[in-house]
C-alpha cells in the first residue's frame, strides 16, 4: 500500500540527507518527494510518498522520529487530507488538432502556459488521479516531455473525508 507522509523538519543542513539515506539504509524506495518552507519560520515540510505494509510503515514512522531534527511525522493515508500535485506538459499540437487539446485542457481545469507553431506547454493542477488521467487522454497527441512535482498534502482541518463522501453520493458506499 503507498503511504503519504507529512514530515515536519527544523531546517538545517543534511535534515533530507539523513531522511533519505535512513529509507535508502533499509532497502525502501521513496516513490515521490516534495520539501518546502512551513508555516514557521526555520522549519520545512516534506511530503514524502512510500510503499510498504502497515509493520514496515509503522517501523519507518518510529526510526523518523528518532531522527536529529525531525519534529513530527503523520501519515495522511488514513486520516481526511488534501493532496495535490503540479505537473507541466509538453504536447505536441498542430494547428488541426489544437482544438480538441484545447477541449481537453479545458475539462480539466488546465492552462496552457506556452503556445508554440507544433506544441503547447500545460499546467495541471489537481491530484495524482487527474494528472494521470489528462496524461492518459494526451498520450495519442504525442506527449514530449513532462514534468511533475510529487503530492503535497495536509490534513483537511476540517476532518471531512471527501473520498467516503464521493463514495456516497456514487451509491457503492466504498471508496473509488
Amino acid at each position: 500500500m503507498k503511504h503519504t507522509l507529512s514530515v515536519l523538519v527544523e531546517d538545517e543542513s543534511g535534515a533530507l540527507s539523513r531522511i533519505a539515506g535512513l529509507f535508502a539504509r533499509r532497502g525502501f524506495n521513496i516513490d515521490s518527494l516534495a520539501v518546502g518552507p512551513s508555516e514557521k519560520m526555520g522549519q520545512s515540510r516534506l511530503t514524502m510518498v512510500v510503499e510498504g505494509d502497515d509493520g514496515t510503515l509503522e517501523q519507518m514512522t518510529k526510526q523518523l522520529e528518532k531522527l536529529l531534527n525531525v519534529l513530527q511525522v503523520l501519515d495522511l493515508s488514513r486520516i481526511p487530507a488534501v493532496e495535490r500535485e503540479l505537473m507541466l506538459l509538453k504536447v505536441s499540437a498542430p494547428a488541426e488538432r489544437r482544438g480538441e487539446i484545447l477541449d481537453l485542457v479545458q475539462v480539466f481545469r488546465a492552462k496552457v502556459v506556452d503556445v508554440a507553431d507544433e506544441a503547447l506547454t500545460l499546467e495541471v493542477v489537481g491530484d495524482p488521479g487527474k494528472l494521470v488521467a489528462l496524461e492518459k487522454l494526451l498520450m495519442p497527441f504525442g506527449i514530449l516531455e513532462i514534468a511533475r512535482t510529487g503530492k503535497v498534502a495536509l490534513e483537511r482541518a476540517s476532518g471531512i473525508n471527501t473520498e467516503m463522501l464521493k463514495a456516497a453520493s456514487s451509491g457503492s458506499g466504498l471508496p473509488a
